[in-house]
């Protein structure tokens, strides 16, 4: 079978950690996997706020972890202060990879969305309809999106935010990328977060090695803000590394 991204330089901008499996994936195809974060993941110090939500929790009748991160920051934390959580206590994630996070620390029957996995689709859940009186933690990094929050209110719910991590961009420029555009060895841009997005803007300043690049992202969202900026964007059709990979496939130019 041929390689299919034979000769493609392919950015990837995920943390590094979670960035390794589409590597991967890349690498196996021909492609020459870029690792180029733009988010770093740093925990929240656990001071007397955080705590103080961590105390409600076994109260609660949800916690809903927005990401993966959030689980990694988050678990460890939660289980310190609660080691016997709360029968009642229901776990609901943003997607699959999030709750096998959740599995990890003993967590089954996480509830999920179908089809995209956003907090859209989680609100239009039958058992995220019927909160009225209920208490739900959210588990995210500082400064998430407010509409998961926002709708459970409108619903009659009452919400607590366990903000246990912060998001920075450990890039001071844009490296090797403009260099990279320029020797024709850069193809694509793989963002998957608004805020990388907007780390990405910020360090392009509006270059042509930027505009002259695909953006391949993973929701229609991030593609919109793409697109506002001027930039060229092809969104993922399936969710996780392989609707990635796919798109990335799909979307190959030539060296």
């Amino acid at each position: 079978m041929p390689e299919t991204l034979c000769g493609c330089g392919i950015v990837i901008t995920r943390p590094i950690e979670q960035a390794h499996h589409l590597a991967e994936l890349v690498g196996r195809e021909g492609g020459r996997p870029i690792l180029f974060p733009l988010l770093e993941i740093a925990p929240v110090s656990q001071g007397d706020a955080l705590n103080a939500v961590l105390d409600k929790v076994p109260t609660c009748d949800w916690a809903i972890f927005i990401s993966s991160n959030a689980v990694q920051q988050g678990m460890p934390r939660l289980l310190e202060r609660h080691p016997q959580l709360p029968a009642h206590l229901r776990f609901a994630a943003i997607g699959p990879t999030t709750a096998a996070e959740l599995q990890r620390y003993g967590i089954g029957n996480v509830l999920i969305p179908a089809g995209r996995f956003d907090s859209e689709n989680l609100l239009s859940l039958p058992e995220m309809q019927a909160v009225h009186g209920q208490h739900i933690a959210i588990f995210r990094g500082i400064g998430g999106r407010d509409l998961l929050a926002e709708q459970l209110q409108a619903r009659g719910a009452e919400v607590l935010f366990a903000e246990c991590y912060r998001r920075i961009n450990p890039q001071q420029d844009a490296g090797d990328l403009p260099a990279l555009w320029q020797n024709k060895q850069l193809h694509a841009i793989v963002v998957t977060s608004s805020e990388a997005l907007r780390h990405l803007v910020a360090l392009g300043n509006d270059a042509d090695w930027l505009r002259g690049t695909l953006l391949c992202v993973n929701h229609p969202r991030i593609g919109e803000l793409a697109r506002s900026y001027g930039l060229q964007v092809a969104v993922a059709d399936l969710p996780g590394d392989e609707g990635m990979l796919n798109c990335l496939i799909q979307n190959r130019r030539q060296p």
